[in-house]
């Protein structure tokens, strides 16, 4: 799945800075979340602040990140986007979402199949055009659903990946501060180099910009609140100055240029 996304696999070692941050931070939570060091890739054509997990299980699972997560996230809050991930690697969520990529795929076909028989032409192509027409509405209509399943099912492990990620790292700072990086981005979370439809719900944040309906995550503010309540998005702005300074300094060495 990371390398359809045109991911590319980070090496255990050697790498730039952000690769070797990123490699750190994936070998810190596997050893507090219990789990096997995943393999790691990243997305290198997207500036959205994004992450995924895939995999069948523990034993085969992969993390992937997205270019601009790496370059736009301090190390605390890239540690929050990647022990959300974990979560979903630990509690089975991998292998729901990877059937649902599979549902989604076959029930896309059928529309597809059936808009290709739309076009048939010729004397005794109207037999053919009626079955087209019926294969596409009950594509579009199983697409409809399985959507809004998709949806929900997304948006309620959401919360349960935010709640184990705070377990994981011990603290709720650099998981809010990953959402409100989201949400003062200008790319936000979106997904630009490859079509997202369909890992939608694989996703850290929303890499598709769904309606509220199909919405595969709850909204920014709502996720920001349970981890730190009493916040509210005018607060972003004073927010998003204090976190332009922070990655300025770490630009500059100020960390003491450890990854």
């Amino acid at each position: 799945v990371a390398r359809s996304l045109g991911g590319t696999e980070v090496p255990a070692s050697g790498g730039d800075f952000n690769q070797q941050r990123l490699r750190n931070v994936v070998e810190e939570v596997a050893i507090a979340s219990g789990v096997p060091i995943p393999k790691v890739f990243v997305l290198e054509q997207e500036a959205g602040i994004n992450a995924f997990a895939a995999g069948f299980s523990t034993a085969d699972a992969a993390i992937a990140v997205t270019r601009g997560a790496m370059e736009k996230l301090d190390r605390d809050q890239l540690q929050g986007v990647v022990a959300h991930e974990f979560s979903h690697v630990l509690n089975g969520d991998m292998r729901l979402n990877l059937r649902l990529i599979g549902w989604l795929a076959g029930i896309t076909l059928l529309s597809i199949v059936g808009r290709i028989l739309m076009r048939a032409r010729g004397r005794n192509a109207g037999g053919v055009v009626m079955f087209g027409v019926a294969l596409f509405a009950i594509g579009s209509i199983g697409l409809l659903c399985a959507r809004m399943i998709k949806a929900g099912i997304s948006r309620k492990r959401e919360y349960l990946a935010d709640a184990s990620a705070v377990q994981f790292t011990r603290q709720t700072d650099g998981l809010a501060g990953a959402l409100k990086s989201i949400a003062a981005d200008s790319h936000g979370s979106r997904l630009t180099a490859v079509d997202g439809e369909e890992v939608s719900h694989l996703l850290f944040g929303d890499g598709v910009g769904y309606s509220k309906l199909f919405a595969t995550h709850p909204p920014l503010e709502q996720r920001i609140n349970a981890l730190q309540p009493g916040f509210r998005m005018t607060d972003l702005k004073d927010w998003s100055r204090a976190q332009a300074a922070r990655l300025a300094a770490l630009r500059r060495g100020d960390d003491g240029g450890d990854p």
